[in-house]
């Protein structure tokens, strides 16, 4: 065994770290929680304001990564890859140190990174889109037509308009997969940091078609407060097997590695994880957690596709154009409806819930629901939607509502994949990744009745995090191209759902019900 690599996977509540050899032999993994976020600090969930402090990153990677680790071992790794949530933008100094590092904004949430599923930035959204619908040139375009309050532009906006403090200190901003790989180099300046065009395109209207950025006009026209920004960010940005460069003598020591351990580019989570499930063109890889992400690869697209999260060349595979989708609640559905039953004291389980409710047949119950609990993410974005249950009675039980919840959640995902039918991007054979995927052999059966079609289960369990380790093969010249390490570090697939033919009539019946049900909440929010 001569060269491991080491894959890091930032996700909403923890950092998972993976070892794994340059052959795809996975040697340890190891999932370390982030201290200050699961004690609920600097959160406010009904403002659904949501915030973590980089040194719950910090913290929580030193610990995985020794984790991982025999010292025989740490002799043998080449490098290390990296992703992240996203957007997820945090203020920093002219050094690259995010404000929240600094003593006097040690617990000002407005100075932590602003995690992807933060919606205080409504407003703001609605001033991009407004200033984006008027401009000669509509830079949400390669955005999906909408510009959404989760993504970088409109969080920044909404900090320099609510904290003066925070506004006047911050020189630049970071997304947390720029900063992270940074981190580990020692190469932080926001001026020559290399930037993830998978981030950059897909959150923050880059395109090199108008030069990389928006321009500054746009963006003052936005707001003043954006004046001048531009020229603090970055122009050029990099697919994530470029090299961001060595391990610093700082993380060496700390981490017990070499340094020439090379760091290479940051990235999406759920781009990597597409990548870690050996996505080809015609495959959709749905990463299925809190949300879900979808993702879609092909050659050259000559327009832009409506309705989508972004479409961005090299996002994903180097090469290829990177087309994401996603629903904005997924696992975060069936948690809070847990938690809801849980009132009290008690504990309510969801693997008793899922048993009662895989016995009740589809269309039984007579409830129905929407699943839009934060917002519509795709198709077309809408912020404003919220969650529905309907049809309830005196005889409706929990099993009955938990099975509408799982069924909305996946008439989500139906309606994503024939979003991209209709826009001529093939899907020939669903790949589902993420906790979910593993653990609800329920939702995943239910959703290839739904799509009526197969769905793959990747074996790996931290497929982002492998994902992470192929880009870092690359980045370290362990593999000379990312189709080859993806050939060989691949997983393979654990489980293939096929449909069941006698569940699919009934499931587009109450698909149909689902999609009109959704067709008049939102007409009637709009009026």
């Amino acid at each position: 065994m001569k060269n491991l690599l080491i894959g890091l996977d930032f996700g909403s509540d923890s950092v998972r770290a993976l070892l794994v050899s340059e052959n795809g032999e996975q040697l340890a993994t190891n999932v370390q929680p982030y201290r200050r976020w699961s004690e609920g600090k600097f959160c406010n969930l009904p403002e659904n304001r949501y915030r973590q402090h980089p040194l719950d990153y910090l913290e929580a990677m030193e610990a995985a990564i020794r984790s991982v680790l025999t010292p025989e071992q740490a002799a043998l790794v080449r490098g290390i890859g990296l992703d992240t949530t996203s957007s997820t933008p945090c203020a920093v100094d002219k050094d690259g140190t995010p404000l929240a590092l600094l003593p006097e904004f040690s617990d000002n949430p407005n100075a932590m990174f602003i995690l992807w599923k933060d919606h205080t930035a409504l407003e703001e959204a609605a001033r991009i889109n407004a200033c984006a619908a008027e401009s000669a040139v509509d830079y949400r375009c390669y955005e999906g037509g909408t510009y959404s309050s989760e993504w970088f532009w409109s969080k920044i906006l909404h900090i320099l308009k609510t904290d003066a403090q925070v506004r006047e200190a911050a020189y630049s901003w970071v997304e947390h997969c720029d900063w992270m790989a940074g981190e580990l180099c020692g190469h932080t300046n926001p001026l020559t940091l290399p930037r993830s065009r998978c981030a950059a395109g897909h959150k923050a209207m880059w395109h090199q078609s108008w030069g990389g950025l928006p321009p500054e006009s746009f963006l003052r026209e936005i707001d003043p407060l954006l004046g001048g920004l531009r020229q603090r960010l970055y122009q050029e940005t990099y697919t994530a097997d470029c090299a961001v460069g060595y391990l610093s003598a700082k993380w060496a020591s700390r981490l017990g590695l070499s340094r020439d351990v090379v760091i290479s580019g940051g990235g999406i989570d759920c781009h990597f994880g597409a990548v870690g499930a050996q996505i080809q063109p015609g495959d959709l890889v749905k990463v299925c957690g809190t949300s879900t992400c979808d993702i879609v690869v092909a050659p050259e697209i000559n327009r832009c596709i409506p309705g989508i999260c972004g479409q961005v060349d090299g996002s994903v595979v180097p090469g290829l154009v990177g087309l994401e989708a996603g629903q904005s609640a997924f696992g975060d559905v069936f948690a809070w409806f847990q938690r809801l039953l849980s009132y009290g004291g008690g504990v309510v389980s969801l693997q008793q819930l899922e048993q009662e409710a895989a016995t009740l047949a589809p269309g039984s119950t007579g409830v129905m629901a929407l699943d839009w609990f934060n917002g519509r993410r795709s198709p077309n974005a809408n912020p404003l939607l919220s969650g529905l249950l309907a049809g309830l009675q005196l005889g409706s039980t929990a099993p009955m509502l938990y099975r509408a919840l799982v069924e909305s959640a996946v008439f989500g995902a139906r309606a994503i994949v024939d979003h991209f039918i209709r826009e001529e991007i093939p899907v020939k054979r669903i790949i589902a990744t993420g906790g979910i995927s593993h653990k609800s052999p329920f939702v995943m059966q239910m959703m290839a009745d739904v799509l009526n079609m197969p769905v793959k289960i990747t074996a790996a369990e931290q497929i982002c995090a492998l994902g992470a380790a192929m880009f870092a093969a690359v980045a370290a010249s362990v593999h000379d191209s990312l189709d080859n390490a993806m050939e060989k570090m691949g997983s393979g697939y654990a489980r293939n759902y096929q449909p069941e033919p006698k569940n699919v009539p009934a499931y587009e019946k109450l698909y149909q019900q689902y999609q009109k049900l959704g067709n008049t909440i939102e007409k009637s929010i709009i009026s």
